[in-house]
Formats: structure tokens, sequence, C-alpha cells
């Protein structure tokens, strides 16, 4: 298995083909590429009709998909000012690597058995290793394909992002084979002799202590260990240090949900899902951007670019990211920090592509969820024959 990233800025897209496919062909090879996951700048325009036909006639690509974004990543930089690409590209001898879109309609009804979802997938041999989801942010909400792949795939890795760049409904692009497709999701699944971890940096740290819902209707949190939300959340303010307080005061609360509700230890930061905290209602309850459970533990987060860094440092030493082979990042528009310059720090001989992302896809505990603020990482290995 081998893996290399490019990286080419050019308000001519013809031109940015001819740069990465070369440089391609230098570090890999002239022989057929399994897989090219594509990130291109929307700025193309109408030229994104002809970019997946481009690389794969050029580099005799077998699967490619992609997305447009506002800013391509690379290990070494990230381009957000000039139009570029950037592609991850590579053979995995052991794998088998498929790719189909999904339309909106496609979708099975909420009672549809497991067997529904997983034909939504394109055929692949070999046991399912991940998943990677790419979807346009205009037409299609990614969550319910999302809730029905976990359903139907316990346990296997759901990774990706929406696209971004274009304020247009048709200009955030996605690519599959020789599409351009602007509506809908585009779907890669990897199978077989290749290792799938996620890695999902949800860019806040945790504060004060955790408590646990008492009584919630909706996505309205009301009672927190049996007092009001409002006092709650007054109770754990008057708890932070100085810096702590000068940056709850600056920046918005977001309330964090523990992943598992089957937890006996107490939640660490990364076992929470972290949700907006939208506002408070003339009854004084806290209104969540996330349907809530009675017992489920939760706690107040803030929003740090420190915090997100040393949140995704530590997870990807965790996941050993130096020793994958090659890696994804989809990055939110609205985070802070240099995340590729960290990867690169982690693990300097692993070739990354990325791209800024409308929405981030990654599982946080047993389930998959969109995420904002978050930096959501594959990364790729070849499995042991054990």
């Amino acid at each position: 298995m081998e893996f290399h990233s490019s990286l080419a800025e050019s308000h001519d897209l013809e031109e940015a083909c001819d740069a990465v496919t070369s440089e391609l062909a230098r570090q890999l090879g002239p022989t057929p590429l399994d897989l090219a996951v594509v990130f291109a700048s929307a700025a193309y325009g109408d030229a994104l009709d002809a970019l997946p036909v481009l690389l794969q006639e050029r580099a005799a690509i077998r699967t490619l998909v992609g997305c447009t974004g506002a800013a391509q990543l690379h290990a070494t930089s990230m381009s957000s000012q000039t139009p570029a690409l950037s592609v991850l590209a590579g053979r995995l001898p052991a794998a088998d690597i498929a790719a189909c879109s999904i339309a909106a309609p496609d979708l099975p009804h909420d009672d549809a058995p497991p067997t529904a979802w997983r034909k939504l997938l394109p055929e692949t041999k070999g046991p399912l290793r991940g998943v990677v989801v790419l979807g346009e942010p205009h037409h299609f909400d990614p969550q319910p394909l999302l809730t029905g792949l976990d359903y139907a795939l316990p346990g296997i890795p759901k990774v990706g992002g929406l696209a971004s760049g274009s304020r247009s409904p048709s200009g955030n692009v996605l690519f599959c084979g020789r599409q351009r497709i602007t509506q809908g999701a585009v779907v890669l699944a990897l199978s077989g002799g290749v290792d799938v971890t996620a890695v999902v940096s949800q860019g806040c740290r945790p504060i004060g202590r955790p408590g646990r819902i008492s009584k919630a209707t909706g996505n309205l949190l009301e009672r927190v260990d049996d007092l009001p939300a409002k006092r709650y959340v007054e109770l754990q303010l008057q708890d932070l240090n100085h810096d702590e307080l000068a940056l709850a005061e600056n920046n918005p609360l977001f309330l964090g949900i523990a992943s598992d509700p089957f937890a006996t230890q107490p939640p660490a930061a990364g076992d929470f899902l972290v949700r907006n905290v939208l506002g408070v209602d003339d009854d004084s309850r806290l209104v969540i951007g996330e349907s809530l459970s009675v017992g489920r533990s939760v706690q107040l987060h803030l929003r740090d670019g420190d915090g997100g860094q040393s949140d995704l440092d530590a997870q990807l030493r965790r996941a050993r990211a130096s020793e994958a082979a090659g890696a994804l990042m989809f990055r939110c528009i609205g985070r802070a920090g240099p995340d590729h310059a960290l990867f690169r720090e982690i693990a300097p001989d692993t070739p990354l592509a990325g791209c800024t992302c409308n929405g981030e896809i990654g599982p946080v505990g047993a389930e998959t969820y969109m995420h904002a603020y978050t930096a959501s990482c594959l990364l790729l290995g070849e499995r042991s024959r054990s």
C-alpha cells in the first residue's frame, strides 16, 4: 500500500491537473492508481465539469471521489487565496474500493431493515472497513443517511464532510468517477485488506463539572441534577478561574452530551457530542441544537483554538497517525488553528489531503454525527493478515 498527496495552485484548472498528475506519476510510477480523493476550489466554476475526466485520463485512476472546498489542505500548506487542487492518491492492492452517488429520494424509509441501507453502498469484496461520505449542503441532509448506515453497519467508521466554497446552490460540487454532482451525496466504500481509523476533534473543551439531565423536552434542556438548567449554568460559571471566565464572557457556550448513555465512569474530554446552546426561552430553559434524553450526562464546553489543537494532538497520537499510509482531513471553515501543520508535526511521513467544509462527519462514541468547528480525519493503513 502506498499513497502520495499533491497540491497545485493555479487559476487554470487544466494546469493544476497537469501539475498534480505529473507529481503523482513521479512519486507513484506510471501504472494505474486504485484510488484518488480530490479536493478542488469552487472558484473553478464550470470548468469543474472536466476535472474528473482530466484526472482519470492523465493518471489512470480506477476509483475517484471528491468535492469542492473553500480551502484545500495538504500536509505542507493550506491554500485559500488562490484556486487550488489537492489530491490523495494511491495503490491498495489488498483492498477493494468502490464508490457511488446517492440522491435524497434513494434513502429508505424510517422502518426499513438494515439490508435496505446496505444496498445503498457500492458492492465490494471482503469485509467492509470504512466509509467516506461527501455531501452537498443545500439540497441534502446527511444525518438520515448517517443514522441509517450506523443502524446497518455498526462499528464501521464513517468520515467525511459537506462541500464548501460557493454561495450558489449549484456551486458546491461532488465528484464520483467521471461525474460532477450538484445534489445528494457520494459514498466511498473501503473493504478487504485496509485499516480505517476515524479521528474527530470538536474544537471545544469542557468547563465546570458534569451533570445529569433530570428533565428535557425535545431540544429544550429544563433541569440538570434537579436544578433549573439556567441555574446549573450559572453555578458552573461561578466556579471558573479568571482565564476560563474571560474566555466564557467572549465566546459562545456549548453543551457536551455524553455519547454513551450507559457509561459507569464520568465522561472525559472527547466523550461528548458538542452542540450549540442556541438561547434561553421565557421559562429559563436552554435551547440546544440537539434532541436530549433524560439521564444523559452533560457538561458545558467552550470553543477554544488552543483546546481544539490540544484535543487533535492527543487524538492523532492515540490513533498512531504517524503509522498511517495516508490520511484525509475535513476541517470546518470556522475552526481556529493550523490543523494541517499539527498533523505534519505528528505524522511527517503520512501523505495528507483535505479541504474546509460546511459541516464535518465523524463518529462520537458508537454513532456518527454532523459536526461544526471540527477536524474530522480518516487514517488509512494496511491491515494485518493475522
